[in-house]
């Protein structure tokens, strides 16, 4: 039976290694891996390259003296600047913590503790998933910005049509590298976090074992420990992205509601695609933090439904419902239908002796320091002390909004006769 199993063990090992080596090999294409002076350098000069020269090359190329009433330079500058900022902070962020703990470390798939072997399956379907979210929405935002670009070139083309070519294929090479850049740096958090999440949805699990009380304290001490360790070393990627994308949504407002001319698809529709691709990209950091925070307070429930469940099932003979053994008794349905002749015949049982109470009292108050400790340590991801949960985005969301109708109020006027 065990040399049966073996070789589903190695190829799953084998599976994991392999995605691994991909997802590493992937990153070091992208300029993520900076562990060497040169490979920092020529990271950060493909990036200059790309995400800033390039483009500028398309918009000096592109300039059309006499669609002045169509073209907003104002506005693809503008779109250039925020990109490049948020792709650069990404790259910047993400390549330090690489830089320092490597693939593993940084996603917390470490062979100690046998989380790997344990969670392998698990594993390995997360950084697919990694995959199809990156895949699905850059080829949606992709086919927005291309289709953008074509209807750009149908009526602003610079003269020759073979530099008008060269001028589109500049632009969307350059946007496909820095929208890249920016949406891997957050799908990257995006697995971190869920990869995280499968040890939270695994500790209840770990409660229905017969196991010591102390075995449960480590077990969470461990993933507080994980969890702040993500929060310390996101925590600058997460705010910075976070107020960029901000600043970068409210100057886009700004501009559009304030221009004097008439706002279309080929002017102001390179606005739509980078308010999508932020949205996005901010939108998968903010729901992998709260899902972990919600998963990291949901402990406390967890915890103290197997304390009740325990207790209420125990061998007890009083009335307390406290354990005659150690006080791990498997926990079963607290649904059961007793009768009343069940009711009345407790009457009838012996009570415990002293030496017994007094081991079932120690074992009672032992889970109950269990549950305290659990609840009064239910963390969170946290950014400098604030735990990013869905009360805290319910709050940003209606600050975002207000500043909104604020800067609406101030840009559009409605005159009435």
């Amino acid at each position: 039976m065990a040399s049966s199993e073996l070789p589903l063990v190695h190829g799953a090992d084998s599976e994991l290694d392999r995605l691994l080596t991909a997802l590493e090999n992937f990153l070091i294409l992208l300029g993520f891996s900076q562990h060497t002076f040169l490979r920092a350098s020529l990271s950060w000069l493909a990036f200059f390259l790309f995400a800033v020269a390039l483009p500028l090359f398309s918009i000096e190329f592109s300039r059309c003296s006499a669609c002045t009433g169509i073209e907003i330079e104002t506005f693809e500058v503008e779109i250039l600047v925020s990109l490049a900022v948020v792709a650069a902070v990404c790259l910047l962020c993400v390549s330090r913590n690489l830089r320092k703990y490597g693939i593993p470390k940084a996603l917390f798939v470490v062979r100690c503790h046998g989380h790997m072997t344990q969670f392998r399956e698990q594993y390995i379907q997360r950084i697919r998933v990694f995959y199809r979210l990156l895949a699905s929405w850059f080829g949606v935002c992709f086919l927005l910005k291309a289709a953008r670009e074509v209807v750009r070139l149908m009526y602003l083309h610079p003269g020759s049509w073979w530099l008008s070519v060269i001028v589109f294929l500049a632009c969307l090479i350059s946007w496909s590298y820095t929208t890249l850049i920016f949406l891997t740096g957050c799908a990257l958090f995006n697995l971190v976090a869920n990869l995280q999440i499968i040890h939270f949805e695994n500790y209840g699990k770990v409660l229905e074992r017969d196991l010591d009380v102390s075995v449960y304290i480590e077990e969470h001490m461990n993933l507080t420990l994980d969890l702040s360790k993500i929060s310390h070393r996101f925590r600058i990627f997460l705010l910075l992205e976070f107020l960029i994308v901000s600043a970068s949504q409210f100057m886009a407002l700004l501009q559009t509601t304030e221009n004097q001319s008439i706002i279309n698809f080929v002017n102001g529709g390179d606005f739509a695609v980078l308010s999508i691709v932020q949205l996005v990209g901010i939108v998968l950091c903010l729901s992998a933090a709260a899902k972990i925070s919600h998963r990291a307070q949901s402990l406390g429930a967890i915890a103290s439904r197997w304390h009740a469940l325990v207790t209420c099932n125990s061998n007890d003979v009083s009335g307390s419902g406290i354990l005659e053994n150690d006080g791990n008794a498997p926990p079963c349905s607290l649904n059961e239908n007793y009768s009343e002749s069940d009711l009345e015949s407790s009457d009838y049982m012996p009570l415990p002796t002293s030496v017994q109470q007094t081991s079932c009292m120690s074992s009672y108050h032992r889970r109950q320091a269990f549950v305290t400790y659990v609840q009064s340590n239910t963390g969170g991801f946290t950014i400098f002390g604030w735990t990013v949960d869905r009360m805290l985005i319910n709050t940003i969301f209606f600050i975002e909004l207000s500043l909104v109708f604020f800067i609406l109020g101030k840009t559009i006027t409605v005159t009435v006769r």
